[in-house]
């Protein structure tokens, strides 16, 4: 029996250990996870009746080999939704539905809608070539980005910072509006600071060009089944209750067929045997120090962390590469209010004339809220009382021990409710029915400072045979969830049959075919 390690309960993780558990009788799995709930950053928060989404996670994936595992733990709900029903709409029926003892765990077909609030005006995420953008631009400013997007196409600038990869795809003028300032909001850093790696994984094909093929494809006969790029789609999978419902339930079978999860588990330290493989982890459970053995390590933990708690000699060169491995912070805040100062100037239909966007883009420099998740658009069962509620998540990035995260909870709520009324969001301070804070340490993964000495890591960790690095901070790679998840399909095939070389775990997710923002 080969006794395998995992470290982390998030979507990496937990894949791993259910498709260990479903090809193999020989392998025994434990899990130490540092929360005391599954799904890591995919996990729902419950607020009193309300749930939250950290971030936002669209279930939609080229990979069909992951749609089909999703689709296996959750299939496609059949009969309608909570708001067609309410609003007397027709749901698409799938073949193959839930099983009616078991209708909560389903997945929901979801519009994909995400707009940019910029200057108290709407526009189409990504930018579209609707009047109702060259509206809201004005006509000059249109003529501008368009003779600035001509000029990109004749002059390209060498790509050897995201801001240079984003001005070739979208032109000056553009990138001043929607790019420049929201990237320095979610990074910290201006966009000549950060390697145009990151622009390359997050929106690979995206670009004007993309846009205009996206508009024939929809337009001209015979292209309606063209190849779209990911940030085009226009549908997506959502759990009923939430995407840590899905992982909440692959927990669950993970433990019915054997395997052990230990919540409350956070991992310390790693040690290594005389012939230089890793041999035990060490943890903390409940106040004490804990060791653990195993034939076989994966690890979803911050990759900066891993290097630090290795209990042995670390070269010198390696440990300064993974100490200057930046991340990103996140906070999100839950508000519960009556409903929304903005009109719905859609033609699509919902509940109380809510406006239908599932995030909204905050691009406007003057506030440090970088989004906003209206949950009542990504499931009705994410709130309590979607007829007569609406509630939504502030999203704001920062770094751990900053003056916004160390705020209190009333503080940041009270500045975050303070940026919504000078927005237009809300006409008061006093809507506000209920509010909720939740810190997420370490939640994006940063393209600059010692990053581009990456690969110099990479081949350090590879040279323990038996770990196996997964997911999005255990390879420090901004990935999505579907990611995380082949870079545990891809460890899995490697335990199994016994290959050594580790460049398809590496590799998932640096083809150039496309992204979705992130999750």
């Amino acid at each position: 029996m080969k006794k395998v390690l995992i470290i982390g309960a998030g979507p990496a993780g937990l894949t791993a250990a259910y498709e260990l558990l479903s090809q193999s009788k020989d392998v025994s799995v434990v899990i130490l996870e540092e929360e005391h709930v599954a799904g890591g950053i995919s996990k729902t928060v419950r607020c009193d009746g309300n749930r939250m989404d950290l971030g936002g996670h669209r279930f939609f994936s080229k990979d069909q080999e992951v749609m089909e595992w999703w689709k296996k733990v959750m299939p496609l709900q059949g009969a309608a939704s909570l708001d067609d029903k309410l609003l007397g709409r027709e749901s698409k029926v799938f073949p193959g539905g839930p099983d009616p003892q078991d209708e909560d765990r389903v997945m929901l077909l979801r519009r994909r809608i995400s707009r940019i609030y910029y200057k108290k005006k709407f526009f189409d995420y990504p930018i579209s070539m609707k009047w109702s953008t060259i509206r809201n631009m004005g006509v000059w400013c249109t003529l501008k980005a368009g003779c600035s997007y001509l000029a990109s196409c004749i002059c390209k600038k060498k790509e050897d910072c995201l801001e240079n990869f984003y001005r070739n795809r979208f032109g000056k003028v553009l990138y001043s509006m929607f790019f420049e300032g929201y990237t320095e909001k979610l990074w910290g850093r201006h966009p000549r600071e950060i390697s145009a790696d990151w622009g390359a994984q997050r929106v690979k094909g995206l670009s004007i060009l993309a846009i205009l093929k996206d508009i024939c494809r929809k337009v001209l006969p015979g292209k309606k089944n063209g190849k779209v790029e990911t940030s085009l789609i226009e549908e997506f999978w959502y759990p009923k209750h939430g995407p840590g419902q899905l992982w909440e339930t692959v927990a669950e079978q993970v433990q019915q067929m054997g395997g052990e999860l230990r919540y409350g588990c956070k991992v310390t330290g790693i040690e290594r045997s005389a012939d230089g493989s890793i041999s035990a982890v060490c943890y903390e459970e409940n106040g004490q120090v804990k060791r653990q053995e195993a034939d076989v390590f994966l690890s979803s933990m911050p990759v900066k962390d891993l290097v630090a708690g290795m209990k042995f000699a670390v070269p010198d060169e390696i440990g300064r590469i993974a100490a200057g491995l930046p991340y990103r912070d996140f906070v999100t805040v839950g508000l519960l209010v009556p409903k929304l100062n903005l009109k719905n100037e859609t033609q699509i239909k919902t509940l109380n004339d809510l406006v239908p966007d599932c995030w909204i883009y905050v691009q406007d420099t003057g506030v440090k809220l970088g989004r906003i998740q209206i949950f009542n658009n990504w499931s009705p069962y994410m709130v309590e009382d979607p007829e007569n509620t609406v509630f939504i998540g502030l999203e704001y990035f920062c770094s751990e021990g900053d003056d916004f995260w160390n705020m209190t909870r009333e503080e940041c709520v009270s500045f975050a409710v303070k940026e919504l009324v000078s927005m237009g969001v809300l006409k008061s301070e006093s809507v506000v029915l209920q509010s909720h804070r939740e810190q997420v340490k370490k939640a994006y993964p940063a393209y600059f400072d010692t990053y581009d000495e990456m690969d110099k890591l990479i081949a350090w960790l590879n040279e323990f045979g038996n770990l196996y690095c997964i997911g999005r901070n255990g390879q420090h790679r901004y990935n999505n969830m579907d990611h995380s998840m082949a870079t545990a399909f891809e460890a899995v095939k490697n335990i199994l049959s016994g290959e050594s070389r580790k460049d398809n775990i590496w590799n998932v997710n640096t083809e150039q075919e496309y992204h979705e923002e992130r999750k």
